[in-house]
């Protein structure tokens, strides 16, 4: 996400529980009184198949410090799932001329806290990433394995961990979980 302490005044499409806009509101408001919004997950993978992981920089408004498998973001009011995710992934990787994310499927993110509807995408990215530093402490390209042995070790982003278990269940031949990626 573009950082987000300067951002809590952007805009969003306010959806209701079957993703069809019902307002707008800032993102900072709709984080505080938990307003459906949506949001892009991009999973990021480099020419050898490896997936771009990162932990959040402690100053992130959601989930500081914690892991991540996906890049991405909230997507602002009259943007659409596919332009954010394009943005979001450039953005987040720090690269210009990323090919357009595939989406795999959809689904509805719901805690006591938040609630977003979520799309997730997958791309490659055979460029050379310069990740933003406000937004991103560390990061690397692992492996599958590598990044599975991760699960139990590190803390993750429990979004990013939902949407990353949504598209293991995809894969397994589990159907599409949550909604088609439509």
């Amino acid at each position: 996400m573009a950082d987000e302490g300067r951002s809590a005044d952007e805009l969003l499409d306010i959806v209701d529980e079957n993703d069809r806009v019902t307002g707008q509101a800032p993102r900072g408001e709709a984080y505080r009184k938990r307003l459906r919004h949506r949001c892009v997950f991009v999973l990021a993978r480099d020419p050898r198949g490896r997936i771009f992981v990162h932990r959040r920089t402690p100053d992130k408004l959601v989930f500081p410090s914690r892991y991540d498998m996906f890049v991405g973001g909230v997507v602002g009011a009259g943007e659409s799932y596919d332009e954010a995710a394009l943005r979001e992934a450039e953005e987040e990787l720090g690269v210009q001329g990323l090919p357009r994310p595939t989406p795999v499927l959809r689904f509805l993110y719901e805690t006591p806290e938040h609630t977003w509807w979520s799309k997730v995408y997958e791309v490659e990215c055979a460029l050379p990433v310069h990740p933003q530093p406000e937004e991103i402490a560390w990061h690397a390209f692992v492996t599958e394995e590598e990044l599975e042995r991760r699960l139990g070790e590190w803390e993750w982003v429990p979004d990013g961990l939902e949407a990353y278990l949504q598209l293991q269940a995809v894969r397994s031949g589990e159907g599409t979980v949550g909604g088609s990626a439509d």
